[in-house]
C-alpha cells in the first residue's frame, strides 16, 4: 500500500488539474455526443497529445458500440484499459552481464540529471552493487559540487575533474577507475545541453564514443532524463537526444511537480522508448521504477490511499 500511496500522492497535481475532471464525467448519465467532446478536450489538456487522444476516444467509441455500454459510469474501466494498452511495461533492468556497466544520463539543462544520478546510485548500492558516480558535467562547478555532496551523503565514490575540464576525459577516467576498483556500475552525469545547439550535441557524441573506447561495448545504457513539468515540450528534445546517442530509456523527473502527467503517453507513442523510472518526490527513495498500472490508477484515482 505504501507503493500505491506514493503513486497516488506523486500524481496528485496531474489528477487534480486534468484527470480529476475526467473522473467527474463518469456519473450516472447517458453517453452523448457532448460526453465524447468533453472527454477528448480533457485528454488533450493532460498533454497526452492529439494523436493519442484521438486513438483513445476512437477505441472507446468502438467499445461502446460493440459492448453495449450506455452509461458514462461504465466508461471508466474501459478508459483505464485503453490507457494501459498505450504504455509498455517497464523492462527489467539487469546489468549482470557487464562489469562494470556504464550508464550515461543525458538531457537538457535543469532536467534533474545530477539528482537522478545520485538517486540511482542510492538504489543500486542499496541492492548490493558497487557503484561509482562520474561528474562529467564540467561546465557547472555547482554540478560537480552537488554530485560530490550526494556522494559523501550516500557513501558512493565520485570521479570528478576540474571545472571546464574535458567531459570526455572525466568519463574515460571514471571507466578506468571502475575497472581498477572492480565496480559493478557507473552512472555518468553529463552536461545539460540544448538539443538545438549543434556543437554541444557533437560534444555529447564524443563522450559517448570515448566511453566506448575506454570499454568496448559501453555505454551499456543511455537514459534520457526529462523534466515532466515541461509536458510535450520535451518531445523535440527527446527526439534529438535519441538520434545523437542512442537513448535506450526515459526517466521522468519531477513527475510529482507536474500537472502534465499525460506526457508519458505521448513519449511512448512518439519515441517508442520505455519509461524506466519516475521521480515522485525529493528523497532518494522517491525515484520509483515505472509501473504502468500504478501510474494509470493514480491518474484516475482508482485506488484509495490508506490513513
Amino acid at each position: 500500500m505504501d507503493f500505491l500511496n506514493k503513486w497516488m500522492e506523486g500524481l496528485a497535481k496531474t489528477r487534480k488539474q486534468t484527470f480529476g475532471r475526467i473522473a467527474s464525467l463518469f456519473g450516472a448519465a447517458d453517453i452523448t455526443d457532448e460526453t465524447w467532446d468533453e472527454l477528448e478536450s480533457l485528454l488533450v489538456q493532460t498533454d497526452m497529445g492529439v494523436e493519442t487522444t484521438e486513438s483513445v476516444v476512437e477505441a472507446l467509441r468502438f467499445r461502446v458500440k460493440n459492448e453495449g455500454i450506455f452509461r458514462t459510469s461504465d466508461l471508466q474501466d474501459a478508459l483505464r484499459e485503453e490507457l494501459l494498452l498505450r504504455l509498455d511495461p517497464a523492462p527489467l533492468i539487469r546489468f549482470d552481464a557487464f562489469q562494470p556497466a556504464i550508464v550515461l544520463l543525458v538531457g537538457v539543462n535543469g532536467s534533474g540529471k545530477t539528482t537522478t544520478a545520485a538517486k540511482l546510485g542510492k538504489q543500486f548500492s542499496g541492492a548490493g552493487k558497487k557503484v561509482l558516480l562520474a561528474a562529467a558535467d564540467t561546465y557547472r562547478a555547482a554540478a560537480i559540487d552537488q554530485l560530490q555532496v550526494w556522494g559523501e551523503r550516500l557513501d558512493i565514490p565520485v570521479i570528478a575533474g576540474q571545472p571546464n575540464a574535458d567531459p570526455g576525459a572525466v568519463a574515460y577516467d571514471a571507466v578506468q577507475a571502475a575497472l581498477s576498483r572492480k565496480a559493478d556500475i557507473v552512472f555518468v552525469d553529463t552536461a545539460g545541453r540544448l538539443h538545438t545547439r549543434f556543437n554541444l550535441m557533437e560534444e555529447l557524441k564524443k563522450v559517448y564514443r570515448v566511453v566506448g573506447k575506454a570499454l568496448p561495448g559501453a555505454p551499456h545504457a543511455t537514459w534520457l532524463v526529462l523534466d515532466a513539468t515541461t509536458g510535450q515540450n520535451a518531445l523535440p528534445q527527446a527526439r534529438a537526444f535519441k538520434e545523437a546517442v542512442k537513448v535506450t530509456g526515459v526517466i521522468l523527473a519531477k513527475l510529482d511537480s507536474s500537472a502534465r502527467g499525460g506526457m508519458a503517453f505521448a513519449i511512448q507513442r512518439e519515441l517508442g522508448l520505455p519509461i524506466l523510472y519516475a521521480g515522485l518526490g525529493e528523497k532518494p527513495e522517491d525515484l520509483t521504477r515505472f509501473d504502468r498500472e500504478a501510474f494509470v490508477d493514480g491518474l484516475l484515482s482508482k485506488r484509495k490511499t490508506t490513513v
